[in-house]
């Protein structure tokens, strides 16, 4: 018995293995590729389209030649990546900002406290939760030239500190906290805002974490809202807009700007890795 148990532990470990291989093997490819030269990247990547059927493709898995050409002409050369690379950090780090003061805010006021409409307003936020991006576009985009805020970084922005999904996973995991910490803490006369921003928060650290390290992977990659919202401003498009069109042109430092846009969500998840797993655990417990 405990043969069989511990080869099937083995053969498990094995197939993980296996398939955490083949989806880190692109990322790993592009890193590699970073620091292929330019012109042999160039001359790579005027073979596609061209292989014979018959025969096998040729492998180029490791550079030629070690070079940080590519780097150099996105950091220093030519700052067009990294322009666009400092709009996607902007967006970013104001959405996260923002919403760091307003989930867990509106989270904690659905959750412990009882007022007329707070049922309405749940149910707004889940049925907006449900609702893809397509549906909701043409009002956001009235609302926001109302505002006078179309075609700017705030276009982008504001949006975003009101996820509705976010909301949702933060007021789900306070519902489920026990009451008699609450009723503990103003037993010793915290007031509310102590009980929020010493009690609540701390212990909602995890699920906080894992909905910051969801939330930066979104704002990271958004797409649809730039499009839509900065219709007239290219300058102010993020690097998830336009990196297809970048890397479609073989400039022959695509993977360089690719590595570059990859790294951030990487340590992001590496930063917030416990807190993901921890708050996925907490989350399957209630």
């Amino acid at each position: 018995m405990n043969k069989m148990k511990g080869f099937r532990l083995n053969l498990t470990r094995t197939l993980l293995a296996g398939m955490a291989i083949v989806l880190l093997l692109p990322m790993i490819q592009t890193f590699l590729y970073s620091f292929c030269s330019i012109g042999e990247m160039k001359a790579f990547l005027a073979t596609r389209g061209s292989y014979d059927e018959t025969a096998w493709m040729e492998a180029h898995l490791i550079p030629r030649t070690v070079s940080l050409g590519q780097y150099y002409q996105i950091l220093i050369t030519d700052n067009t990546v990294l322009r666009l690379f400092l709009n996607s950090a902007m967006y970013a780090a104001a959405i996260l900002l923002g919403q760091a003061v307003i989930v867990p805010a509106m989270a904690f006021g659905l959750s412990r406290f009882r007022f007329p409409g707070r049922d309405a307003i749940f149910f707004g936020i889940v049925l907006l939760m449900l609702l893809p991006f397509q549906v909701t576009m043409v009002p956001n985009v009235l609302t926001l030239r109302a505002l006078g805020l179309l075609d700017s970084a705030w276009a982008v922005v504001l949006p975003m500190w009101f996820a509705p999904f976010y909301i949702f996973l933060v007021r789900q995991f306070m519902v489920g906290l026990p009451g008699e910490l609450i009723e503990a803490a103003e037993m010793d006369g915290a007031g509310t805002g102590s009980v929020y921003l010493k009690v609540i928060l701390p212990v909602c650290r995890p699920i906080l974490g894992a909905a910051a390290a969801l939330s930066f992977a979104e704002s990271w990659n958004l797409v649809e809202q730039p499009l839509t919202y900065l219709t007239t401003r290219q300058d102010l498009q993020p690097l998830s807009t336009v990196f297809n069109q970048l890397a479609g042109e073989n400039t022959g430092f695509e993977f360089a700007g690719a590595a570059l846009y990859i790294l951030p969500a990487l340590f992001v998840y590496l930063f917030f890795q416990e807190d993901i797993l921890s708050g996925i655990q907490l989350t399957e417990l209630k």
